[in-house]
């Protein structure tokens, strides 16, 4: 069977739009899109935002923490889902300390801790999930079915 790569993920896309309308989560975020992918799917993405009432976010250099590694998301774009601008303020402001953390040489086991936790909560894992998760010795990166090229 054929699963169209694309359509799977605005699939996502419509159920993560779902939580957030519906207050499950407060920030919700797409599969890593690669760019020439978002500029694809953008506009389906835009009207499903539309029909659920909530905001969107283009974002092209994912917050990384415990939560995934960099290498999930190297090169790829996100789309970050929420329903109040607050939410999204906190996201940025989030990314803020840990550039500032890094900077200062500061982004330590303990800071990135605190990041991680932080940011998990803003995407509504309850506190025993992300306690499980934090306590993996390396970071498991979400789970995606794999859809390679020639499936398409």
């Amino acid at each position: 069977m054929k699963i169209d790569k694309l359509s799977f993920q605005l699939g996502m896309i419509n159920c993560f739009a779902e939580m957030v309308a519906c207050g499950v989560k407060k920030l919700a975020i797409s599969p890593p899109l690669k760019p020439e992918d978002y500029e694809k799917i953008s506009r389906f993405s835009d009207e499903i935002v539309q029909g659920f009432g909530i905001q969107s976010y283009l974002e092209k250099s994912l917050l990384i923490t415990d939560l995934q590694s960099a290498e999930f998301t190297q090169g790829k774009w996100s789309i970050l889902y929420y329903e109040k601008d607050d939410i999204l303020k906190e996201y940025l402001a989030l990314k803020e300390k840990k550039q500032k953390l890094v900077e200062l040489g500061q982004y330590d086991i303990k800071a990135r801790k605190e990041i991680s936790w932080e940011f998990m909560r803003l995407l509504s894992y309850p506190d025993e999930k992300i306690e499980e998760k934090l306590s993996l010795k390396n970071s498991k990166d979400p789970y995606l079915i794999s859809l390679d090229e020639k499936n398409e």
